[in-house]
């Protein structure tokens, strides 16, 4: 840890690494879970995660667009130090007025992802925010829903990026990844 020159304690990526805990067969069996909820749970380790998000993202965004769940809890964050807009990016049926709809493929089936149709407009510029790239459909979806509304998809962001399953691939935004697992 060093000290900012606000007087703030900063973390560094490998520091807020070694609180994130690996959760064997979760949610299912063969599945190695990344729980970030002991970085959340530690003030100066997420307020250093958000910091560093802020660092790094194009300070022409104008919205950040964050997938359900976890990337709420980042991207909320960012935007607040960015004073930029948030945009949640849902499963079907949670988001009350009209919506687009984007499905993408999962390994066993598939699913759907929605935004608020009148949440963004030609012009805006947009950066994605999740915790874990995986295998990049739910981000591709994302991609694809912010197309709709005719606003740019600038970047991706994620703290984590399972390099394996190659997520990056399906993406036309550059991604950024703070940690490769």
């Amino acid at each position: 840890m060093k000290v900012d020159r606000k007087g703030w304690t900063m973390w560094s990526i490998e520091e807020i690494a070694k609180l994130i805990k690996d959760v064997p067969d979760f949610p299912k069996k063969g599945i190695l879970f990344k729980d970030i909820t002991p970085v959340l749970s530690h003030h100066e380790a997420f307020v250093s995660l958000t910091r560093q998000f802020v660092r790094a993202i194009d300070p022409s965004v104008t919205h950040l667009a964050a997938i359900e769940s976890r990337g709420f809890i980042l991207g909320a964050a960012i935007a607040q130090h960015m004073n930029v807009g948030f945009l949640p990016v849902r499963k079907p049926g949670k988001l009350p007025r009209e919506t687009y709809a984007q499905s993408y493929q999962l390994e066993y089936g598939e699913d759907t992802l929605e935004i608020h149709k009148d949440d963004l407009k030609a012009g805006d510029r947009v950066a994605i925010i999740d915790d874990v790239l995986a295998t990049g459909g739910t981000a591709a979806a994302t991609e694809a829903l912010i197309k709709k509304t005719g606003a740019t998809v600038l970047e991706s962001h994620f703290l984590m990026e399972i390099e394996f399953l190659r997520g990056r691939d399906r993406l036309e935004a550059p991604v950024k990844s703070f940690m490769k697992v």
